[in-house]
């Protein structure tokens, strides 16, 4: 792959390091630099000229500056007439923002996503984007991947004859479902109502749960909240057992001690889309397991570097 050239911003350095370990090229090196304004400034210090050029960057806390820092990697590489530009983002933290539920709210998915094109970006690569119409506000190629494979992988360890998957409500029942058919699940969904971005009701959950293993799926944590809201409910019910999965583990606000706290979760799952900090795994890795993704992306990029199809990464089971 002599033609292409990886970069990585200082969100997640350590997982575009394990994709280009997947890939087998070296992780070219960026030298981000602040005035004495405050101002940001990026180099990206290897030949980009007529190279494919791959920047890798989830945008995670903190998130403003790791958004700027991405779209000045992005003015960079094509002002050093790279021959093409793809954003490797594996969590695009303003995807929340998709819709217009207010009066005179902002619509911070589509901007963020203009910023990025305007930058110099050609191509996205993705996983897990909070809701499908955010693929649309890219007016560039987008590749969308997801974990579920990933996370299938994982839990087909143990036995699933009895297994329920449970999305906390009904915008992530889709994804729920297609998780249950490769596990060979049954599928459910709680009935959620949202009053703040931590203040979340669920009145019921419509599926089978009682005395089955549960598998609480989501696509990302953040406060928590939603899923703790969740596990009240389905205690009502007395299930089995209780697992939660989700792709992006960012566990903010205590989430992780909080759901960890929980003595009849026997397990948190999440993969490393976003970076786990070493004290939280050290403190909670009796329950918590981090899958890594970055044989997913190596391969993507992989593929999208020899024009071939990414969709076909979801045809067939992934290796365990």
């Amino acid at each position: 792959m002599r033609d292409i050239a990886v970069f990585s911003g200082s969100a997640h350095p350590e997982l575009a390091a394990e994709v280009c370990a997947h890939l087998g090229v070296p992780l070219r090196p960026t030298l981000v630099s602040r005035f004495a304004n405050d101002c940001l400034e990026v180099q990206l210090q290897a030949n980009c000229r007529e190279r494919d050029v791959f920047l890798v960057q989830p945008l995670v806390k903190p998130v403003q500056e790791h958004l700027v820092e991405l779209l000045l990697m992005c003015d960079a590489a094509r002002g050093a007439s790279a021959r093409r530009i793809t954003v490797v983002m594996p969590h695009y933290a303003y995807a929340r923002s998709d819709k217009k539920d207010a009066p005179r709210i902002s619509m911070g998915g589509r901007l963020v996503a203009d910023l990025m094109v305007s930058a110099g970006a050609s191509r996205v690569l993705a996983m897990t984007l909070h809701s499908p119409q955010v693929h649309g506000f890219f007016s560039v190629p987008v590749d969308h991947l997801h974990a579920l494979r990933e996370l299938a992988a994982h839990f087909r360890q143990y036995d699933l004859s009895r297994t329920t998957v449970v999305s906390p409500d009904l915008g992530n029942a889709k994804e729920a479902a297609a998780f249950a058919r490769l596990i060979g699940a049954q599928v459910a969904a709680g009935a959620k109502q949202r009053f703040a971005d931590d203040r979340v009701s669920i009145s019921s959950v419509i599926g089978e749960v009682t005395g089955r293993d549960v598998i609480v799926l989501d696509d990302e944590i953040a406060k928590g909240s939603t899923v703790l809201e969740l596990l009240d409910k389905l205690r009502e019910l007395q299930p089995r057992s209780i697992r939660v999965a989700c792709t992006h583990g960012l566990f903010a606000s205590g989430a992780l001690k909080k759901l960890t706290g929980q003595p009849d979760v026997l397990e948190i799952v999440c993969t490393n889309t976003v970076p786990v900090p070493a004290g939280e795994l050290a403190e909670h890795g009796d329950k918590l397991r981090v899958l890594s993704i970055a044989p997913a992306l190596a391969e993507a990029v992989r593929r999208i570097h020899n024009g071939e199809s990414v969709s076909a990464l979801f045809d067939g089971p992934v290796s365990e």
